[in-house]
């Protein structure tokens, strides 16, 4: 069975169909889904979410996007919500967290500096209490490796990963797996396809990002978890195996990546 480990199946974009979808889904073969939470006002949606759905699970974290939004208050709500989901079989991870640096308003100096002041601060949480991080890392990897040698969570993904193969590797090193998706299936993103084709298989997950990266046969549209079976196959062609293989060791590499997601599983 597939699993995507990044789909975003709160969005307001799948309106009053997030259960349908996550039904067509697993009709489809997505065995599992992990919603990540993105600011202290979606912690409870996700996990409602998840809990409505049999083939879903949550994340708890602050997206950097909504961190010029957020305040301190928001990180100590957050290491109480993660504390008290901890009994939570549904609960899975911390995330969304990272850094961006591509919107200009997070690249300001003051906006850089909360930034990584509020992901250091969520490593913190996954650290203490053992759990994996889903990264957002757009144009930060090496800025995201460097916190994450200094506080170094308990594994996880660096979701929708574009960087360089020694960055790849600076992420493995750490015990990291990484997040492929709809953008290898286009065929002008060759960096992304070439470290899709030569990066160790044992490292690599799968995810949507759904409603968001919309593979090739339905961009510009919304995407969503129920095309992750395709995307494995386009994984499958890049690397010149079949798809089965490719779901076997993309499920593998997702509950390495994902621990508590195994008592939610079979394969």
């Amino acid at each position: 069975m597939w699993i995507d480990t990044h789909c975003h199946l709160d969005a307001g974009e799948f309106g009053q169909e997030a259960l349908e979808i996550a039904a067509r889904a697993g009709a489809n073969g997505v065995s599992m889904i992990v919603i990540p939470a993105v600011a202290r006002a979606n912690f409870g949606t996700v996990a409602r979410l998840a809990h409505a759905a049999p083939n879903a699970s949550y994340a708890l974290g602050i997206h950097p996007i909504h961190v010029p939004q957020a305040t301190d208050e928001d990180l100590v709500a957050m290491r109480a919500a993660v504390e008290a989901a901890l009994g939570d079989p549904r609960f899975v991870a911390i995330g969304e967290i990272g850094l961006d640096f591509f919107i200009p308003l997070l690249c300001e100096p003051a906006m850089r500096e909360k930034q990584e002041r509020f992901f250091r601060a969520q490593l913190r949480i996954a650290r203490d209490f053992g759990l994996p991080v889903l990264t957002h890392v757009r144009r930060s990897q090496d800025q995201v490796v460097k916190h994450l040698r200094q506080i170094a969570p308990a594994g996880g993904i660096a979701h929708a990963f574009n960087g360089s193969e020694q960055q790849a590797a600076g992420f493995i090193k750490l015990g990291m797996h990484l997040g492929f998706g709809g953008a290898m299936t286009f065929t002008r993103a060759l960096q992304i396809r070439r470290l899709a084709a030569r990066l160790p298989l044992d490292r690599i997950v799968l995810e949507t990002d759904a409603p968001d990266i919309a593979p090739t046969w339905i961009h510009p549209g919304r995407n969503s978890p129920e095309q992750l079976p395709a995307i494995g196959a386009a994984l499958a062609a890049l690397r010149g195996v079949d798809a089965a293989a490719i779901r076997h060791a993309a499920w593998h590499g997702s509950v390495a990546a994902i621990p508590r997601l195994r008592a939610l599983l079979a394969e």
